[in-house]
């Protein structure tokens, strides 16, 4: 029987290189806002890279798992962030199809649809699936959470257009393009 597994080991090595980046990044980058328990974050810029190039299963695992490492590592896990983080993983990541960076075109077209998709999966992550979680898991008052999840939506969407748009079109320049190579006489 053919084992037709997703795991491949280039997909697990992805999963452990993202989720280490993504707990340095987390960890040792992020950026002080006024708004309390909230960052800036640039490894949802890195997060995106891993979805567009690996799918999302691999950016989903990469930031589930990177996410609770730098939690673990400030103390104690705050579940509903950390499914947030992989949920955007996941959400990015299926843009792939969209988005033939294999193919070492990454133009205007698909800088807009990335930056649609990257920016749409925050809002979802979070002023939805966290803000709900928070409330369900921990009872934080609404109130609190409202300056929070506008925050990191607006925070992460910004950093995530910078740091995943310049990282995708650097990686699109290293793709030998299809047809290019042409043999010598």
């Amino acid at each position: 029987m053919e084992n037709k597994s997703k795991f491949t080991i280039k997909s697990i090595v992805a999963i452990g290189i993202g989720a280490a980046l993504f707990f340095v990044l987390g960890r040792f980058v992020s950026i002080p806002t006024p708004i309390p328990n909230t960052t800036a974050n640039i490894q949802y810029g890195v997060l995106s890279v891993f979805g567009i190039i690996f799918g999302p299963v691999v950016s989903m695992l990469a930031g589930f798992i990177g996410h609770t490492l730098a939690d673990l590592s400030w103390g104690s896990p705050w579940w509903s962030w950390i499914i947030a983080s992989g949920v955007f993983g996941l959400i990015v990541g299926l843009a792939k199809k969209a988005i033939n960076i294999e193919g070492g075109k990454f133009g205007l077209r698909e800088i807009i649809i990335f930056n649609a998709v990257q920016v749409v999966a925050h809002g979802v992550c979070w002023v939805g699936v966290a803000t709900v979680l928070d409330v369900l898991i921990y009872s934080e008052p609404i109130e609190k959470l409202v300056a929070q999840s506008l925050g990191a939506w607006g925070m992460n969407a910004v950093t995530t257009a910078i740091v995943g748009t310049l990282l995708l079109f650097a990686y699109s320049k290293t793709v030998t393009k299809a047809g290019s190579l042409q043999k010598e006489d």
